[in-house]
């Protein structure tokens, strides 16, 4: 009797452990699953419309997957190509390229613009002077001049990524990029009105207020975009940034040229075009959304974070996008912005800001301003003519621009690891090759020409991996609290090592002559091997994933990660949970989260 019952409670178990496997496993070859009863229902994700698991593991029990199951369940790299297009709104679309235009573009075009006019504006600089004071500069002046001219656009940069945490948290990721062109135009009236008022101060002055621009932009644009976008194109859309800092310095070479602007009567007109994009921005993306996370986690606001969802996702059920931000505020426990200072504190996040700081250093770092610096010389060696240096330099731009829209097609099947370290050790090879062309080039006839193509492909190298993925990596390392603090410390990187570069690397090249490639040479290997055993892949992986993969290497467990946050001002889980939910559900802010 006593055997009957337990074979009776065996068979009852196993009918249960069945139902529950056929619940879990996909049917074959159609868009329905088959209970253990024998009927057929649709899978959950038919019926709601959400996106289904980007992975669901094989049973034990031997359950097969079809390629027509109603829930897709192949990893994403099994994933078909139109299912990632749909992620791919047209708000999405828009936000991003205004957005960009109106940032990230004039970064680059800002770095370029000046290289076209510098005779006239030497020039321009001479003769001002003697009006004034009777006398010409000499050489040296001048040069320190201009020098100073182009350098303090990285100073004004500098104060911009120190400044722009607490502008993103008082007004949002939206609203800063708005307000940030205020800097734009009033710096493109200054530099551009200097012609005419006899002023060099004003150029220079509107260097400085174009830096701080570029500073807030580099870390408002990014955060903006990692924030509104799906995690299966996170990368893709991040790439927006380097592919828009490519097309405007490809733009200001264009715009430079002497059929254009590049006239001593027209070279005003490069600093006054900079305001076309600032008003484009401005007219845009005031009927585009806040950042949903920043109105979810910040503001506290639901009713505006799922509209702002379902503008930028372009469906109307988002519970699952609300549910997982609330997931990750849960596992975080505190949706307080954490200072520098916090953060360069916090265990859990230690290698993530080290990461931060290698790969913006190296991206500043890599020799990408030597390039740019023998390009004319090189040219010139292989014979071509010094009229037509500057049409050739357009190639320079042009594959600048083609390699990162390459990068971010690819961004998303290849992994962000692949392209960063291959970025990076490309860039080893062909340095090391053209220090050698760059030596011997003078005793073989063909080497020139070499140089050339080292001198492309190093380009290349550097936009299809360094040149955009620090930008994403640092909005996807942090969680919404940290991304702030996280970006203000990777500006700082960036422009520190920006000025270094300016003010170091005459240096460099005087006393090691063309040996001097073989420095960005040691500093690309070094962030390359530092990356490969340091980076985890970040691709279609949520920001708690991502936490879990660097948590070994911190030596904290995701579930002791909150703990590092705050030590000595915490609540208990269950009464910061219960603050967090009545804050969410009333869209109040009262009742933050301390």
């Amino acid at each position: 009797m006593e055997n009957k019952q337990q074979s009776d409670s065996e068979m009852k178990e196993n009918k249960a452990v069945k139902k529950k496997m056929a619940k879990k496993a996909p049917a074959r070859g159609a868009g329905t699953q088959r209970t253990g009863g024998g009927q057929r229902r649709e899978p959950p994700c038919a019926r709601t419309g959400e996106q289904p698991p980007p992975r669901v593991e094989r049973q034990a029990a031997g359950a097969e997957q079809g390629e027509g199951a109603g829930c897709f369940t192949a990893s994403s790299q099994d994933r078909p190509y139109r299912q990632v297009l749909r992620n791919w709104s047209g708000s999405l679309i828009v936000a991003s390229l205004t957005g960009a235009f109106g940032s990230s573009f004039l970064y680059g075009y800002n770095l370029s613009v000046v290289n076209a006019p510098a005779a006239y504006i030497k020039k321009f600089y001479n003769e001002t002077w003697e009006r004034r004071y009777g006398f010409s500069l000499d050489e040296s002046s001048l040069t320190l001049l201009w020098s100073i001219t182009v350098s303090v656009f990285a100073i004004g940069g500098l104060v911009g990524a120190i400044i722009v945490t607490p502008i993103v948290k008082f007004f949002g990721r939206k609203c800063t990029l708005l307000l940030n062109n205020v800097f734009a135009v009033t710096a493109a009236l200054l530099m551009s009105l200097s012609f005419l008022a006899g002023s060099f101060e004003m150029l220079i002055l509107g260097r400085i207020i174009m830096g701080v621009d570029a500073g807030i932009s580099l870390s408002a644009l990014p955060m903006y975009l990692s924030e509104i976008s799906p995690k299966e194109i996170r990368g893709s859309l991040g790439q927006v940034t380097a592919i828009f800092i490519c097309i405007g310095v490809f733009t200001g070479q264009v715009l430079g040229l002497p059929e254009i602007f590049g006239q001593e009567s027209r070279w005003p007109y490069l600093f006054g075009a900079i305001i076309v994009p600032s008003l484009i921005q401005i007219v845009i993306l005031p009927f585009l959304p806040e950042s949903p996370r920043y109105l979810l986690l910040e503001r506290h606001n639901r009713s505006k974070a799922e509209k702002a969802f379902q503008t930028f996702l372009g469906k109307d059920d988002v519970s699952h996008e609300v549910e997982e931000v609330l997931a990750e505020s849960r596992v975080q426990r505190n949706t307080k912005l954490v200072s520098v200072l916090q953060l360069l504190r916090t265990h859990a996040v230690r290698w993530q800001v080290i990461t931060v700081v290698v790969t913006m250093g190296c991206y500043q770092l890599c020799g990408l301003n030597a390039i740019w610096y023998y390009t004319n010389n090189i040219f010139s060696e292989a014979g071509i003519n010094h009229e037509t240096i500057p049409y050739v330099t357009l190639s320079t731009g042009a594959v600048e621009t083609m390699a990162a829209v390459f990068s971010g097609l690819v961004i998303e099947r290849l992994g962000r690891r692949p392209l960063l370290i291959g970025g990076f050790g490309l860039m080893v090879v062909f340095f090391a090759v053209l220090t050698v062309s760059l030596t011997l080039q003078k005793t073989v006839h063909w080497l020139p020409y070499l140089s050339i193509f080292c001198i492309l492909a190093i380009i290349a190298s550097f936009c299809i991996g360094p040149g955009g993925i620090p930008f994403v990596l640092t909005g996807e390392f942090f969680q919404q609290s940290q991304r702030p603090a996280a970006f203000m410390i990777a500006g700082t990187v960036n422009w520190l090592s920006n000025f270094a570069v300016g003010l170091l690397f005459p240096f460099i090249q005087g006393g090691l002559q063309t040996y001097c490639f073989l420095v960005f040479a040691a500093i690309c290997f070094a962030g390359a091997t530092y990356l490969f055993f340091v980076l985890p892949e970040t691709k279609n992986k949520t920001f708690n994933e991502i936490s879990q993969a660097f948590a070994k290497r911190n030596k904290v467990s995701l579930e002791m990660q909150e703990m590092n946050h705050y030590p000595g001002e915490r609540k208990s889980s269950a009464e910061q949970e219960s603050n967090f939910t009545s804050s969410v559900d009333n869209g109040e802010t009262k009742k933050g989260i301390v």
